[in-house]
């Protein structure tokens, strides 16, 4: 490693204790984007507790992704790294800047841009484009005064942000969801980027032990774990007693498991023939979903309601009685923060850090991946025993005030931005 772990460091704080000058920056792949609604929440949340924010994204996503005005807001204020790249004058300025401040910088970024590279010469490319769209995003780093560079997710943008951070002289951390990336962990060198990180983010227990089972002990003690989290206030429950409606809500994506979903509401309905099913979100999946709960006669109880918005989700919970979301994979969707909060029991597979919030038999019910019998049988349960749904649903709101409430967990990452790092604590 041609620096050590977190050399570039800045001093976060003044003598009071304050904030010094300087924003966070803040990059993804795509933002803001209806599927990560969660960090234009954390950006704001960041930014109340007293950290300026500003927002950077590879890409634009495409309109359809702009349903808010949170999000209009957020897509007026946000530099495009690729958009500005396309520029060629901007482009070369940005290198020719960086080349004639620091030869060896901009040297040795691309040495490690080069040495990050997964095998093949495809790979090499793809390192070659994230060193050439780093130092566009340094150049803006620098315009804004940035002093911090945070990345969500682990993959491509953070390959981005290493080599930015290091051109631009700033430190840089990342926050992991999992799991997708711990299946390719060489590919996207991730015990160079935990290494590299001035701290980590892991957003549930299971996610931090997989990147200290990825990295050097030596860099445990900075990884921390920040939930990702809601306004418990925005979420209530608006219909009166417990029934038969279940609710589904998330991208309709293969890994989310809507086919398992209709091939257990076709045996739930054997037994409740009143029950309804109600799919929001859309994606490859839709299609196959309606043609199964078609050739399976219920597709009278099935309603694929298409993209929901913030508030339509939140209403759709409200009058709900139960969300069931069977993903094959998952690392913690906020969906079951958002369901939870509206004191509605969550049915989830039993993978990854599920298992920390959808506590079996507290706040719902965890069953084996892939398992259509047993997702049935719960779903039952939970439709013949409404007194059983309301203490689960209690419970569940307890849990996200207590664990997820988004002003808490940015309070706690505006406090690791002040102070570089966790300070070998996993936990506010």
């Amino acid at each position: 490693m041609a620096d050590p772990p977190g050399a570039a460091t800045v001093q976060a704080t003044d003598a009071a204790g304050t904030v010094a000058p300087g924003p966070v920056a803040y990059l993804t792949g795509d933002y803001p984007k209806v599927s990560h609604t969660f960090i234009l929440r954390e950006v704001q949340a960041v930014r109340a507790a007293g950290v300026p924010v500003v927002t950077c994204s590879i890409r634009r996503p495409p309109a359809s992704e702009f349903k808010g005005a949170e999000e209009q807001q957020a897509r007026a204020e946000t530099f495009y790294v690729i958009a500005a790249a396309k520029n060629p004058l901007r482009l070369m300025q940005a290198h020719l800047g960086a080349l004639l401040r620091s030869p060896g910088t901009w040297l040795s970024t691309l040495a490690l841009a080069i040495r990050m590279r997964a095998p093949g010469l495809k790979a090499l490319l793809w390192q070659i484009f994230y060193f050439v769209e780093a130092a566009v995003l340094a150049d803006h780093l620098r315009k804004v005064k940035a002093r911090h560079l945070h990345n969500h997710f682990g993959n491509s943008s953070c390959s981005v942000a290493v080599l930015a951070a290091k051109l631009a002289g700033i430190p840089y951390s990342f926050t992991e969801h999992g799991p997708a990336i711990f299946f390719e962990v060489d590919r996207w060198a991730l015990p160079e980027k935990i290494a590299r990180a001035q701290f980590v983010v892991a957003i549930t227990h299971f996610c931090r032990a997989q990147l200290m089972l990825f990295s050097d002990p030596a860099h445990w003690g900075k990884i921390a774990i920040v939930h990702c989290g809601v306004d418990p206030a925005l979420y209530r429950r608006a219909a009166p007693g417990f029934g038969k409606r279940v609710a589904f809500v998330g991208r309709l994506d293969p890994v989310k498991g809507a086919l398992l979903l209709i091939e257990a509401m076709a045996e739930v309905l054997k037994v409740h023939p009143d029950a309804t099913l109600t799919l929001a979100g859309d994606g490859p999946a839709r299609a196959p979903a309606e043609a199964r709960a078609a050739e399976l006669g219920i597709a009278g109880s099935v309603r694929f309601a298409g993209f929901m918005t913030q508030p339509q989700v939140a209403e759709l919970l409200s009058t709900s009685d139960m969300l069931v979301l069977p993903s094959f994979a998952e690392g913690l969707p906020v969906v079951y923060m958002e369901a939870l909060a509206s004191q509605i029991p969550v049915v989830a597979s039993r993978v990854a850090g599920v298992p920390e919030l959808v506590q079996d038999g507290v706040t719902g019910f965890t069953v084996p991946p892939g398992d259509v019998s047993t997702l049935a049988e719960r779903m039952m349960q939970l439709m013949a025993d409404p007194e059983l749904s309301a203490r689960l649903g209690e419970a569940g709101r307890r849990a996200v005030e207590q664990e997820h409430d988004i002003a808490r967990e940015g309070a706690w990452l505006a406090e690791l931005f002040r102070k570089g790092g966790p300070d070998g604590r996993l936990r506010p």
